[in-house]
C-alpha cells in the first residue's frame, strides 16, 4: 500500500498524522516506510531524532540524493534500499528529507523528473507492506509527484474555516493529478485533526462538510499536549504514550483505514 498525506496548507498535522500512523503500522508487525518529502525534514526529524539534523544535511543518502542523481548522466544509480535508514522502532524504516530539496526543484520541474518517484517507490514496494509519502505544505514538483506515486490520499483537516476553503482547491488539485498522470489515484478520505468535541465550530464545520458528501473519516484526532511531548523526545505515542486517549484515536484510525 502506498499512502499519501496531502493538505497545501501548513500547520494540519501531516507530519504527525504520517509518522504516528506508521509506528502503529509498524507495531502491528508490517514492515513500513515513511518517505519524507517535505525540505523542512520535520518527518525524518521525529523518527531519526534532532540530532540526525545537527549539521543541517541529516543522514546520506537521502531523497535528496535521489532526485540530485536523476539530474546526472554521470552518477551511477543506487539500489532503492540504500536511500532506506533504519530507526530506532522495530520495523519502521526512513528514507529521509533534505534541505536540498528546495535547491533543486527548479531543475527537476524543467527537466521533466515527476515520474521518478514513483520509480522508487515501485522499487521499494517489494520490500515493504506499507509506505507513508510525508508532503510539503504546497503543491508542488513534490507534491505532485507524490500523488503520482501513491495509490491513496489522505487529507488532514484541522477544523479552521481557512483550512475548509483550502480544501476544495486541494481536492481540485488530487482529481487534476488523477487524471492527467494516475488514473488508480483514490481519496482514502479526510482526517479530522487537533478536534474539540466540547467548541461548537470544530462540530459544525465537520458536520457541513459531512452534509456535502466529503469523505470524512469517522475517527477524530483530538488536540493534546502530548503530542508536543512526542515530538521532543522524538518517540511516536504507540511508544511514548501507549494508552494515553489520542494513541488509542490513532490507532482506531489507522484500523478504520485497514479495514478500507
Amino acid at each position: 500500500m502506498r499512502r499519501v498525506v496531502f493538505n497545501q496548507k501548513g500547520g494540519v498535522g501531516k507530519s504527525s498524522i504520517t509518522v504516528n500512523l506508521a509506528a502503529i503500522s509498524a507495531s502491528q508487525g508490517l514492515r513500513t516506510l515513511v518517505l519524507d518529502l517535505d525540505p523542512q525534514c520535520n518527518a525524518s526529524q521525529y523518527l531519526l531524532g534532532m540530532a540526525a539534523y545537527h549539521d543541517g544535511d541529516g543522514p546520506t543518502p537521502n531523497v535528496g540524493t535521489f532526485f540530485a542523481q536523476t539530474l546526472s548522466f554521470r552518477l551511477k544509480e543506487k539500489d532503492p534500499q540504500e536511500y532506506v535508514h533504519a530507526t530506532a522502532f522495530e520495523n519502521l524504516f526512513v528514507l529521509p528529507s533534505n534541505p536540498e530539496l528546495g535547491e533543486i526543484e527548479h531543475m527537476l520541474e524543467s527537466k521533466h523528473k515527476i515520474y521518478k518517484l514513483r520509480s522508487l517507490v515501485k522499487a521499494l514496494e517489494r520490500e515493504f507492506d506499507v509506505i507513508y509519502i510525508d508532503t510539503p505544505p504546497a503543491y508542488n514538483f513534490y507534491t505532485l509527484s507524490a500523488l503520482i506515486a501513491a495509490e491513496r490520499v489522505l487529507i488532514p483537516f484541522d477544523c479552521d474555516a481557512f483550512s475548509r476553503k483550502a480544501l476544495y482547491t486541494l481536492l481540485d488539485n488530487i482529481r487534476e493529478a488523477r487524471d492527467d498522470h494516475n488514473d488508480s489515484l483514490e481519496v482514502e478520505g479526510i482526517v479530522v485533526n487537533q478536534f474539540q468535541p466540547r467548541a461548537r465550530l470544530p462540530q459544525q464545520l465537520v458536520d457541513s462538510l459531512t452534509e456535502e458528501g466529503l469523505p470524512i473519516i469517522g475517527s477524530y484526532l483530538s488536540a493534546s499536549v502530548v503530542m508536543r511531548e512526542s515530538h521532543d523526545q522524538c518517540k511516536p505515542l504507540v511508544h511514548l504514550a501507549p494508552r494515553h486517549k489520542l494513541t488509542e484515536e490513532f490507532t482506531a484510525l489507522h484500523n478504520a483505514l485497514a479495514r478500507v
